[in-house]
């Protein structure tokens, strides 16, 4: 089996917003055969066709099998593209006492005290005038621009015990220092783009780590890297579709944005991306009403998102019982109020697969005196009544700045979705 990690390093690296995660996994898909299909043309398709369709920056990528949908139903494997951190408020830039610096908004659920003191990137899209038309474009400064520093320890004593950030004032981002003309940061994004700052109307920004991913341990086992949740499953479930050829059940990776703030909006998992496919799959194929319902009660999906790998100084935050460990191998999540969709026959089902192919699993389930996070698969699994399991890989650090993850686990799960796909 080919060795995933450094293809896993670079998509880490070019993907420091989930704009920028969903170009790299356009120009994959595309790299392995897929062609783009617009949800507001007519589709054509036949039998070993790969295909992948785009809104806004949510990607579901697709191979039709060989056999009739009706018998086989649809293999699904879905993840999120989007990370927590800072998104910025352009209009908010100001220079006051030789500083200019720009309001960053919570996006999701950070672990805020990480992003202090490093150096941070610019990018995400904007939009660019041409002869009166506006056009989006991607963008990314490549380089350190930003900086949310702490105040000195000597006038915050009480800093190592506690301290709440308030997410207004002590979480603007510093740009630059010294008087200029004119907005700075409108400057640099048109130089990115070679336009001029008149042609630059409407933008969303995001701060993001400018430090590389990395393999770390004794060992090198182990991958250090920002975004990893949910930036690795992501690229688990790509691989596999990538390297899908020819199979009997119609294959489909469904990769979100928008899972950190809830899903609900319009190409989120609550939206109607992923069973708009679906059904104009079953049409184009031949399907009516009646069996496309069929088809979707014969589907299966693999929910891929980031578990909690058991964490040694913190022994008391785990249920012992289920308590993955990292590079033990991929994790099945559990949790009673559904916030993972797993049920026995789902879970058995995947576990089956890693059987197929040497894999050995763990199980996740949250102490009962803690919250539980939760994913897309309860979502898609109320939306399209499809049997859901949830599963991931062990992950420190979750929702920090830079996350932990293992090598060992992540190729393994590789080898699981091309089984399932397969």
């Amino acid at each position: 089996m080919p060795d995933h990690i450094q293809d896993l390093l670079a998509f880490l690296d070019g993907s420091t917003t989930a704009v920028q995660a969903s170009g790299q996994i356009i120009s994959r898909l595309q790299e392995s055969g897929f062609t783009a299909l617009a949800e507001t043309d007519k589709w054509k398709l036949k039998a070993g066709g790969k295909h992948y369709v785009c809104r806004e920056t949510s990607v579901v990528a697709f191979v039709v099998g060989s056999q009739p949908l009706i018998q086989t139903g649809f293999q699904l494997a879905a993840a999120h593209i989007d990370s927590p951190g800072f998104k910025l408020k352009p209009e908010s830039i100001k220079t006051e006492n030789n500083v200019t610096r720009i309001v960053a908004e919570v996006y999701g659920g950070p672990i805020i005290s990480t992003w202090t003191d490093r150096e941070l990137g610019i990018a995400g899209r904007v939009t660019v005038k041409r002869d009166g038309v506006a056009e989006i474009k991607p963008v990314d400064l490549q380089r350190p621009v930003a900086i949310i520093p702490n105040v000195a320890i000597h006038l915050n004593r009480e800093v190592n015990k506690g301290f709440e950030y308030n997410k207004q004032n002590h979480l603007q981002a510093i740009l630059d220092t010294g008087t200029q003309a004119g907005n700075p940061l409108l400057a640099a994004l048109a130089e990115a783009l070679q336009v001029s700052p008149e042609q630059i109307a409407e933008m969303e920004l995001f701060l993001y780590d400018y430090a590389k991913a990395v393999l770390g341990g004794l060992q090198g086992n182990l991958v250090i890297s920002g975004r990893l949740d949910n930036l690795g499953m992501s690229h688990i479930v790509l691989s596999a579709i990538r390297e899908t050829e020819k199979p009997q059940a119609t294959c489909v990776a469904a990769l979100y944005d928008h899972e950190e703030i809830g899903s609900q909006t319009e190409q989120g998992a609550g939206s109607s991306l992923l069973g708009d496919v679906l059904e104009r799959i079953g049409l184009v194929l031949g399907l009516n009403r009646e069996e496309q319902l069929i088809a979707q009660r014969k589907s299966f999906l693999i929910s891929g998102d980031m578990a909690h790998a058991f964490h040694p100084s913190y022994p008391e935050k785990y249920d012992a019982s289920c308590s993955p460990v990292m590079n033990g191998g991929p994790v099945i999540k559990w949790n009673a109020s559904y916030k993972y969709a797993s049920t026995a026959a789902s879970s058995q089902r995947f576990a089956s697969l890693c059987a197929a192919c040497g894999v050995k699993y763990q199980k996740f389930a949250m102490r009962s005196d803690l919250l539980c996070g939760s994913t897309v698969g309860p979502i898609i699994a109320a939306q399209l009544g499809i049997s859901v399991v949830d599963v991931g890989n062990p992950l420190w650090a979750m929702h920090s700045v830079r996350e932990t993850a293992g090598t060992r686990d992540h190729n393994a799960m590789v080898k699981v979705l091309k089984q399932y796909y397969q």
